[in-house]
């Protein structure tokens, strides 16, 4: 493994699931419930030298419960990049890495191409148990304090016990589900809701208890992205339609079909009610999902965008087969800057408060500033990263395509 640090590189500013784009059956074996947890604080006002002095509050820990990290699916971490990474852990798969892992609770999950589902420890990558499938499993499942929501490209969602990984019940459709879960509360708040897009072209809410189908949605053709959620109120998706799909939460009702120019291959990624992809156009695009219409079209090199996008107020960052790193003015569609690697990204980055981080098929991953994409830093994994990292617990935690899971932390300066 090789770490390569560096203060400041000017980076180029030059101009310049992912396959093909019903019926179903649910089958149920077990009910598990339930999703999170809060806590309160309280504090004496008598300045007394005696007096008990309240606790420190001590804010939760960042994890990254589904694709993207949330249901906005906007690839972002509410903290600072990690500094001076090193390899905290490893853990040997039984096949190549594509999907994003899922951290929460103390554990880590990622899913091979061979179908295993692994659950590990997150702080020594332990492995707790894991879950066999009929094909490659290709995102991140969607995870809560009791059940985890797998989606296989053997056509089934899978609804685990988190503690056993024993299988509550099964979703299954006639073709793949190559996208992760969006999980979201019921309008009322007395359910928990599951989202889930399918290669029949179907959206799906079902009831996290059981399986059973709340709505569907129809569109003419694949979809390989997972749902988001916007404003509360839409779940918004693109497919192999070329379309962006904004429809209602509450029941599944279309408010705006809004063309472009070519399939969605990948998520979207939103901020406020603001929507983002790649297509197979070479462009990125952005949509107003409230007004149904598209903002403005970025397009750069003759090279497809197969990344999800990080959204942040200020930028959009997403990679492409062209090897860069695109930071794209989210207001204008301008170009704020480019970041060369050796390989293509396809995986989608990471925003945080002062970074961008991603992985690259040349095998790196790399960290860069959010100003002007000055590299912050670079380490050697060995393996082309084809999965995106995730981040939470304060780890980033990504596959390789060799089989290689790896939990990276960042280090204190005298720790180099």
């Amino acid at each position: 493994m090789r770490l390569k640090t560096m203060r400041s590189r000017e980076l180029a500013r030059a101009g310049g699931g992912r396959t093909r784009c019903s019926r179903f059956s649910v089958t149920l074996t077990v009910l598990v419930g339930g999703f999170l947890l809060a806590g309160c604080g309280d504090r004496g006002s008598e300045p007394e030298v005696n007096a008990v002095k309240p606790e420190a509050t001590v804010a939760p820990p960042i994890s990254w419960p589904m694709t993207r990290g949330g249901s906005a699916l906007s690839g972002s971490a509410a903290t600072t990049l990690p500094l001076n990474p090193a390899i905290a852990w490893t853990f040997t798969a039984d096949a190549a890495i594509s999907a994003e892992a899922a951290i929460f609770n103390g554990r880590v999950y990622v899913g091979t191409s061979k179908g295993t589902l692994y659950c590990l420890s997150a702080d020594a990558g332990q492995e707790k148990w894991k879950f066999e499938t009929k094909d490659a499993i290709t995102a991140a499942p969607a995870v809560t304090a009791t059940m985890v929501f797998l989606s296989s490209n053997d056509g089934s969602l899978y609804a685990l016990n988190a503690e056993t990984g024993a299988e509550v019940w099964r979703f299954s459709t006639d073709e793949k589900i190559s996208s992760g879960a969006t999980l979201i509360k019921s309008p009322d708040g007395g359910e928990d809701w599951v989202v889930l897009n399918g290669y029949d072209g179907t959206t799906r809410v079902l009831k996290g208890a059981d399986g059973t189908v709340v709505w569907s949605y129809q569109t003419e053709d694949y979809i390989n992205g997972a749902p988001a959620v916007v404003d509360g109120r839409y779940i918004v998706f693109g497919g192999c339609d070329s379309q962006l799909h904004v429809i209602n939460l509450k029941d599944g009702s279309l408010v705006h079909r809004i063309p472009t120019e070519a399939y969605i291959p990948a998520s979207i990624g939103t901020f406020g009610t603001m929507a983002f992809c790649g297509n197979y156009a070479n462009q990125t695009v952005a949509f107003d999902v409230e007004r149904g219409t598209v903002a403005w079209v970025y397009q750069d090199r003759a090279l497809p965008f197969f990344s999800s996008p990080a959204v942040n107020e200020r930028l959009v960052l997403i990679g492409s087969r062209d090897k860069h790193l695109h930071a794209i003015d989210r207001k204008t569609g301008e170009n704020v800057w480019k970041f060369r690697t050796g390989g293509r990204i396809e995986g989608s980055p990471i925003v945080f408060n002062d970074g961008v981080l991603f992985g690259s098929s040349d095998g790196r991953l790399y960290a860069a500033s959010l100003e002007a994409g000055t590299e912050v830093w670079q380490l050697d994994v060995g393996e082309p990263l084809i999965a995106s990292p995730a981040f939470g617990e304060q780890q980033i935690v990504v596959g390789g395509d060799k089989g290689t899971v790896f939990s990276i932390r960042g280090q204190a300066a005298s720790n180099r």
